[in-house]
């Protein structure tokens, strides 16, 4: 059987097209529905009921075209990762599936491949992707930086995906739902009390704030009137974009302020703690 590789996104998951054929022969298996038990690994717990119906009437017009991913157990097989497609067969009450059977003998490979899979696919919403890189880190006893190796991300996309489990339930359930989205959690972070971020998040609801109008509430707090009148009144566009994923990077406000041929990147922080962080990452990126 075809050695499984961790750590390499779907392609842990799904065959090299240089592979491809050997490892149809030897994986791929028409199995029967009723022998797979879920994932208690799956960190993907929001299902939307819309795209799980049109998943429905795709395979049944169409049929299943990517096989899901199965690991033996007991006389039975164990879902590593397809659940929706799972979901999605068993409503239609076929009796078997496609599906990839892979060597996978210990729980931390089968968390690892469920979140790879999820993550690699873009299927799980920002609070589901964090509680999976806690899990990660926690369960399979790894650090940020490893845990990020193996998932193929930055470090600091893991630490500000982490972050938002700092955030008040009602605001996480809000993120889940989206209600709220993943640039207007992390401007929520900026205030360090949590009923000050209630507050904030409620008036984000009520009136429809953008993320900008977010990050402005925090700014009588820091800004001086000198940095007020250097900023400039727009930036141009390549600059803009260069400020917002910064921005999306150290998960705080950004500036950056052009002066003829020169200029200067300024990175707000909101506590002790927050600086500490920022300098973490700098040093990491360093």
């Amino acid at each position: 059987m075809a050695t499984q590789r961790l750590g390499k996104g779907l392609s842990a998951l799904i065959p090299d097209i240089q592979e491809a054929d050997t490892i149809r022969k030897e994986n791929l298996s028409e199995i029967h529905v009723s022998k797979i038990s879920p994932n208690p690994f799956q960190p993907r717990t929001d299902f939307d009921h819309q795209a799980l119906s049109e998943l429905k009437s795709s395979i049944s017009e169409n049929g299943l075209i990517t096989p899901i991913s199965v690991r033996r157990l007991g006389d039975g097989y164990q879902l590593i990762a397809g659940e929706r497609r799972l979901r999605a067969v068993q409503e239609l009450a076929y009796e078997t599936i496609p599906a990839y059977v892979l060597d996978v003998s210990s729980d931390q490979e089968m968390l690892e491949l469920s979140l790879i899979e999820n993550i690699q696919r873009e299927n799980l919403n920002p609070i589901e992707e964090a509680l999976g890189y806690k899990r990660l880190i926690d369960e399979c006893n790894l650090t940020q930086e490893s845990a990020a190796k193996r998932v193929g991300k930055d470090r600091a996309t893991i630490a500000n995906f982490m972050r938002l489990l700092k955030l008040p339930d009602l605001v996480q359930a809000s993120l889940r739902s989206k209600e709220i989205s993943a640039g207007h959690a992390r401007a929520l972070l900026a205030f360090d009390d949590k009923s000050e971020q209630l507050k904030v998040w409620k008036k984000i609801k009520q009136d429809g704030l953008s993320v900008r109008q977010v990050e402005k509430l925090t700014s009588p707090r820091r800004k001086t009137a000198k940095n007020k009148a250097a900023k400039p009144a727009s930036l141009e566009p390549h600059l803009q974009e260069a400020e917002d994923k910064i921005r999306q990077i150290f998960g705080t406000q950004v500036r950056i302020q052009k002066k003829g041929k020169k200029g200067a990147i300024e990175l707000e922080y909101y506590s002790e703690n927050d600086l500490e962080r920022i300098i973490e990452l700098l040093l990491k990126l360093w």
